[in-house]
């Protein structure tokens, strides 16, 4: 079945998934430029990975429910794709 997804996640000051359960799909991925600080990704290593606001990449086959952020609350993350 093929999907769109378009979500904003409002990030907290803890580790969270992008999404609550596995998602497997293509998407670009975004902190929006109106965020008040960067957020946080949890790299593959565990180490915090700084994204500036307005910094976004494009992701193929990813899994959102492996994808962890946090950051200063009130801001936010865009994940905008689908399964296809």
């Amino acid at each position: 079945m093929n999907n769109a997804i378009m979500r904003k996640i409002d990030v907290t000051d803890s580790y969270r998934p992008l999404s609550a359960v596995k998602l497997v799909g293509t998407f670009t991925i975004s902190t929006p430029p109106t965020n008040a600080a960067d957020v946080l990704f949890r790299g593959d290593d565990g180490s915090d990975v700084p994204w500036v606001p307005g910094e976004w990449h494009e992701f193929y086959s990813i899994d959102l429910a492996e994808v962890r952020v946090k950051g200063t609350p009130g801001d936010a993350v865009t994940v905008v794709g689908g399964t296809w």
